[in-house]
């Protein structure tokens, strides 16, 4: 059964967001986000991210607030692993006519690379070098590049524009989750309410 396989496909992988998407949680507006602007926040991921992490130990960034929810390092792998993916996808576009991008398969990743499992320190070095490497191809796209397209499942066609503002709202939008992430594994700073936000979905 072909087409019901393909039926259960879609539905377990989550669709694309659209070219104007407009993110409720964190803000991004693909429409009014500029190339350079989703290329220096991406530019900016690792120090950016060092400053969420803060002082917080290892047993903290390996902790789930729930068991269903990532870790702050599950989500920081993640990112790395967006770094990595979106690079190879705006090659692909620059380079290749239409190609087919694979899902990222998000929980799959965390589970078979053991995301919890990693060294901080590692990831923080893998992540440096990953961000720049994304944004050295951002930087290789010229003008026309930006109207690529792209395909993932069947009906989702997408620009190589789309895959840069799309990589920045990850960045934003996940440092926000390690940042809440965070706030409900840790106990309040003496005298401060207790007052914790849910994690939203691993992206």
């Amino acid at each position: 059964m072909p087409d019901e396989t393909a039926a259960r496909r879609r539905t377990a992988i989550p669709p694309l967001a659209g070219e104007d998407h407009v993110c409720a949680g964190c803000g991004i507006a693909y429409p009014a986000l500029t190339i350079e602007a989703a290329a220096a926040l991406i530019a900016a991921l690792p120090g950016a991210a060092d400053a969420v992490l803060g002082q917080s130990s290892l047993p903290d960034l390996r902790r789930r607030p729930r068991p269903d929810r990532w870790s702050a390092l599950e989500y920081l792998v993640h990112l790395r692993d967006v770094c990595v993916t979106y690079t190879i996808r705006l090659h692909r576009a620059r380079t290749e006519d239409r190609p087919v991008l694979e899902p990222m398969l998000n929980d799959l990743r965390a589970r078979r690379f053991r995301y919890n499992d990693r060294s901080l320190d590692g990831v923080r070095d893998e992540l440096a070098a990953c961000a720049a490497g994304l944004t050295d191809e951002i930087g290789r796209l010229t003008r026309p590049d930006l109207d690529r397209t792209v395909t993932r499942l069947p009906g989702e066609e997408r620009t190589a524009r789309w895959l840069v503002r799309q990589a920045a709202h990850e960045v934003t939008h996940h440092l926000d989750d390690i940042r809440r992430c965070l706030e409900a594994v840790q106990p309040p700073p003496h005298g401060a309410g207790s007052r914790r936000h849910r994690a939203e979905d691993p992206g």
